[in-house]
């Protein structure tokens, strides 16, 4: 008889699991949907630096003009976060930021300029903020000169003026006075350029692009690389205080928050 009670247990033991495990796909499912739903198509890896701020400033342009939206994860590089091993799996350079496009397969984009551009080429419907390479090559060439001047030039002196000026463990006046004086020469290139014109590229007075984008944050942070004001340089404060006032740049160098 116990043979037989415990035959007649079996079918209802299986059904007992089988629910069970049908009740943890549904639930694995319902959640999985979720995040699907709440994921944006971009995620942007970011700290609140200059290099950080650029590609945030281009995203809220894009999200102002096109809907774009994006997610937000903040490294925190005073802990080194960007150095993990997670991290140097997407940028083996282990800085920010860093792109990555769940709409074509999470594909990973770092450097800043490399992001700004991808950014402008996939997401920048209209050309709102660059140019067309086959039909405005001229203007296409001005921008990607001026992009390059500012990773290859404004960018680095900049931030080794800030580094020397503000953080650095011993106090190197040599090397306070180099940087600090190529910013400053870096300036007056921006100034020379700005010469009747409101924008780095493009033709006339020239178009806010990424060019401006680019070069922005660096300008941003002119009394941490020595320079109180921007009044040596009417034209290039003009033209960054013109940048200053948009309302995406604003939102878009309090990211992350």
């Amino acid at each position: 008889m116990a043979q037989a009670a415990l035959r007649r247990l079996v079918p209802v033991a299986r059904t007992l699991a089988l629910g069970q495990q049908r009740q943890r796909f549904q639930s694995t499912s319902v959640e999985s949907s979720i995040r699907r739903v709440q994921q944006q198509p971009l995620l942007l890896y970011t700290a609140s630096i200059p290099n950080g701020r650029k590609v945030s400033a281009l995203l809220e342009e894009l999200k102002a003009t096109t809907g774009l939206q994006y997610d937000v994860h903040k490294i925190n590089i005073s802990e080194n976060t960007q150095k993990e091993p997670w991290f140097l799996k997407l940028n083996p350079n282990g800085r920010i930021p860093v792109l990555v496009d769940r709409r074509r397969a999470d594909f990973v984009v770092f450097e800043t300029a490399a992001v700004l551009l991808y950014l402008e080429q996939f997401y920048d419907e209209g050309r709102v903020f660059g140019f067309d390479p086959v039909e405005q090559w001229d203007e296409y060439s001005e921008m990607i000169q001026w992009i390059f001047w500012a990773h290859g030039g404004l960018g680095p002196m900049s931030g080794q003026a800030s580094h020397f000026r503000n953080a650095a463990p011993v106090d190197i006046p040599y090397a306070k006075q180099r940087y600090t004086d190529e910013t400053g020469r870096l300036y007056g290139v921006l100034e020379l350029r700005l010469a009747q014109r409101d924008y780095l590229a493009g033709a006339g007075k020239g178009k806010y692009t990424v060019a401006d984008i680019n070069a922005h944050p660096w300008v941003s942070g002119h009394k941490w690389a020595g320079f109180e004001s921007l009044d040596e340089w009417p034209r290039l404060k003009r033209w960054f205080d013109r940048i200053a006032e948009r309302p995406a740049v604003q939102v878009g160098y309090a990211v992350p928050a």
